[in-house]
C-alpha cells in the first residue's frame, strides 16, 4: 500500500494519531462547529481510531465516544472511549447494552469507505450505500438538535444522498476539507440540527 509522507502523515505522526485523518474531523469541526466538551458520540467505523482520539479529547472526561469497527486497532484510547469491535449496523444484544446509558448521541461520525475495486461506478455505489446505513444509524440515534456527517465517493449519487438528509436535518451542507488529498474522490456530507422525528 502507497504511503503518502504529505505534511498531514507526518504532523499525524508527530501528534500520536493513527492515521492523517484526523485533520479532516478536525477542519469539518472548525467549520461546523461538531464536537464540545460533555458530549456524546458514535463513530462508525472508526479503525484505526484517529477520529476517535479527536472527538475524545474535544469531549473530554465528562463526554463519551462509542467506536465501532468490523476491523481491530492496536490504538490505545482514553477512559472516556469504548471501541468494540462489531459490525456498526448490527444491533447486537452486546452492543444495545453499551449504547443504552448513552442513547441519544450528539453526533453520529462515519469515516467509512468500501475496499476499492479501481472501478469507480462500483466503488461509488458501494460508498452510497455505506453512507445509507450510516445514515439510518443516526436516524435512530440522534437526539434532537444532533449533528451527523459521513463520507461519501464523489459521483453522481453523492447529490441523491445529501438530498436525501433535507427531511430530517435543518441544514445540509457538502464539504471537502484541505487536508483530503487532491486526488481523492472523497468528500462529506452534513447533515446539521436533527429535527428529532423520522417521516
Amino acid at each position: 500500500m502507497k504511503q503518502y509522507q504529505d505534511h498531514y502523515f507526518k504532523r499525524a505522526k508527530a501528534e500520536n494519531y493513527p492515521a492523517r485523518s484526523v485533520y479532516k474531523l478536525q477542519e469539518l469541526d472548525a467549520k461546523f462547529g461538531l464536537l464540545f466538551p460533555g458530549m456524546k458520540a458514535l463513530d462508525l467505523g472508526a479503525a484505526p481510531g484517529s477520529w476517535t482520539l479527536y472527538a475524545a479529547k474535544k469531549a473530554g472526561p465528562k463526554g463519551f465516544v462509542l467506536a465501532l469497527d468490523i476491523q481491530t486497532t492496536e490504538q490505545e484510547f482514553p477512559e472516556n472511549v469504548t471501541f468494540l469491535v462489531h459490525d456498526a449496523f448490527e444491533d447486537s444484544p452486546e452492543l444495545l447494552a453499551l449504547m443504552e446509558p448513552h442513547l441519544p448521541f450528539d453526533f453520529v461520525m462515519s469515516d467509512m469507505a468500501p475496499r476499492t475495486t479501481g472501478h469507480k461506478f462500483t466503488d461509488q455505489a458501494r460508498s452510497l450505500e455505506l453512507c445509507e446505513r450510516a445514515r439510518d444509524v443516526a436516524l435512530r440515534r440522534l437526539k434532537a438538535g444532533g449533528n451527523f456527517v459521513a463520507k461519501i465517493f464523489e459521483g453522481p449519487d453523492a447529490k441523491g444522498f445529501q438530498e436525501s438528509l433535507r427531511p430530517y436535518f435543518d441544514k445540509v451542507r457538502g464539504f471537502k476539507p484541505k487536508s483530503s488529498r487532491a486526488e481523492s474522490k472523497e468528500t462529506f456530507i452534513l447533515g446539521l440540527g436533527f429535527r428529532g422525528e423520522v417521516l
